[in-house]
Formats: C-alpha cells, sequence, structure tokens
C-alpha cells in the first residue's frame, strides 16, 4: 500500500491568487481612472473636503508643539521688540504729523473732483482676519493653509493681502480651511500697473517659484528696474492699487523681439503668518448694483404714492366755481 496522501493536488497553503504583474496592472489603470476623473469631474473633490475636515483636529493638534515653541521665544523677545517699536512709533509719529495735516484736504478735494466728473465712488472691499497654518505639502508648487474656510463666508478667487501687499489668491476652500496659491507659483498670474508709465500687463509666477516675471513684452518697451507694479483692478477680483512687486532686472537681447524682466514680490511670502482675505472685486460690484435697484424701485414707489394721493386730492375739491354744500 503506497505511502504517500491519496489527494496529490497543492495544500492550501501554497495556493496563489492573480499574478504579480496582474496587480499591478489593475492598480496601475485603477490609479490612471481615479486622476483622470478627478481632473476631468472633479469625483474626488468630495472626499477630498471630507478627508481635510476629518484631518484638521491632528493637524491643529500636530502644531501645537510648533505654536507653544514659537509663543516662548515671543515671550523672551516681546520686551525689547516693544521698546524698539515703541521708539520707532515715537519716531515716525514726528515724521507724519505734517504730513496728516494734509491728509483731510486732499481727501476732500478728491471728493470734490469724484463729484464733479461724476466718478463712481470706491468701492469699500470687507476683508477677514486669517492665520496661516503651514505651507502645503507639495515641493512643486508654492501655496500656503489658512485657518478660514466655507464656514467663515471665504470665498473661491479670493485676493489675499498683508500689510506689506498682495501675497495671492484663495485657490481651494475647505469647511474649516482654505489653500491659498502664492504670486510665486508657476500657475500664479496677475493683471499689474505700471505706477511710473501707467502701463498695464500681467505678472506671472516663474516655473522654479523664485520669483515673477513680465512675459510678452516689447523689447522697447518702457520699464526701469525699481519700477513699482500695483494691481489694476481689471480682472474684477483684486481691487486696484494694492503693491504687487517691484522690477529687479530687464534684460534686452538682439535676437530676441521680447524682453525678459524680473520682478520681486513686495510682500514677504516665506515669513507671513496673519493675512487678510478680502471679498473678490465682482461680488461687492453686485452687491452695489442690487441696492441701486432696491434704490430705484423704491423710489418709483414712493413717485407712484405721491401720484396716487395727489389725484386723490383733486377728486375731492370741489369743482371751479362751485359751492362746497
Amino acid at each position: 500500500m503506497p505511502l504517500g496522501p491519496p489527494d496529490r493536488t497543492t495544500p492550501p497553503i501554497f495556493r496563489q491568487g492573480p499574478s504579480a504583474l496582474t496587480k499591478l496592472v489593475l492598480c496601475a489603470a485603477a490609479a490612471i481612472f481615479l486622476m483622470v476623473a478627478d481632473a476631468r469631474f472633479k469625483m474626488v473633490d468630495p472626499a477630498r473636503q471630507v478627508l481635510a475636515l476629518a484631518l484638521h483636529p491632528v493637524q491643529r493638534l500636530l502644531l501645537t508643539p510648533v505654536d507653544a515653541w514659537d509663543t516662548l521665544q515671543d515671550y523672551f523677545r516681546g520686551t525689547q521688540r516693544a521698546m524698539e517699536a515703541e521708539r520707532l512709533a515715537r519716531r515716525q509719529l514726528v515724521q507724519q504729523a505734517e504730513k496728516l495735516s494734509r491728509v483731510e484736504q486732499l481727501q476732500a478735494e478728491n471728493q470734490r473732483l469724484r463729484a464733479l466728473l461724476e466718478l463712481r465712488p470706491a468701492v469699500a472691499v470687507s476683508s477677514q482676519s486669517a492665520e496661516v497654518l503651514y505651507e502645503a505639502p507639495d515641493a512643486y508648487s508654492r501655496r500656503l493653509v489658512i485657518d478660514r474656510g466655507s464656514r467663515n463666508d471665504v470665498q473661491l478667487g479670493a485676493p489675499v493681502i498683508n500689510d506689506e501687499g498682495v501675497l495671492g489668491q484663495v485657490t481651494r476652500v475647505y469647511r474649516l480651511s482654505a489653500e491659498v496659491t502664492l504670486l510665486n507659483d508657476k500657475d500664479a498670474a496677475i493683471p499689474v500697473l505700471n505706477t511710473r508709465t501707467q502701463q498695464r500687463n500681467a505678472a506671472f509666477g516663474n516655473s522654479d517659484g523664485s520669483g515673477m516675471e513680465l512675459r510678452f513684452l516689447a523689447a522697447n518697451a518702457d520699464v526701469k528696474v525699481g519700477d513699482t507694479l500695483m494691481t489694476s483692478g481689471l480682472d474684477g477680483v483684486y481691487p486696484p492699487g494694492l503693491p504687487v512687486a517691484k522690477v529687479t532686472q530687464v534684460e534686452r537681447r538682439g535676437d530676441s523681439s521680447f524682453a525678459r524682466v524680473d520682478l520681486s514680490p513686495v510682500a514677504r511670502l516665506d515669513s507671513v503668518r496673519h493675512v487678510l482675505v478680502l471679498k473678490p472685486l465682482t461680488l461687492h460690484e453686485a452687491a452695489q448694483a442690487e441696492a441701486a435697484d432696491a434704490a430705484a424701485s423704491q423710489a418709483a414707489a414712493n413717485a407712484s404714492a405721491k401720484a396716487t394721493r395727489k389725484a386723490a386730492n383733486a377728486a375731492a375739491k370741489p369743482a371751479s366755481g362751485g359751492k362746497a354744500p
């Protein structure tokens, strides 16, 4: 009688499923499908928002030691900074006393000129403060994450500034946070105005994220090192007159019909902690138009009511030459 087992099949422990190559192909196909679906149809955005909302408490918890260390450093250096700030404030107060006396006169003159030229009054842009949580973990982009989101009425595309100038624009909004694309990101663009020549152009972020540049500018264009560029307000997003960048280098080559113009952002993008989030300019214009329509409708209603009362009073009077009963 043979001593071997009656069943010559492979024991279950050595059975294998699909091959490793088949698993690799399936996983690669699934990854490509998810990337295309996210790029085309934004199918992964709800999951990304839910994941961001779930990870927000963990992110804040992990930032607690960093915040504690920063607070401790600020405590030890606070007294010296406060004394220096006080001395600087006293000197600036003396220097600006004369300027302040001329500001009211200039504002009154500006209002009179606007009234004479029938110019539309400047739009008052509302804003809200926010704090930078951390930089986005992406080596190929320049983005920041702030602690304000859709719960705080942060709008997609809202401009973000600080006390020095424009920082960037909100490009993704979550429930409790939002991503801000900085001006030196490779995908960033902003319309600008040269304050010296009043020439309009568009500034773009460099491909390496080191700064900004003016593209497609003619080689004989009037631009110099040191020119200040500000927002033009033509895009309907950024309010006009906000500092953006300064020209640091102008290269004019004979073999090209375009000049290479390098820019340096006015705001320090690497050391910002507190920012202001503005509402897009188009929202303010829409609100003003809606208020103007409501005021016109109210004026028309008042005029109609006044005409009705006048007609009723005229009908109640006796006919001309008659006697009252």
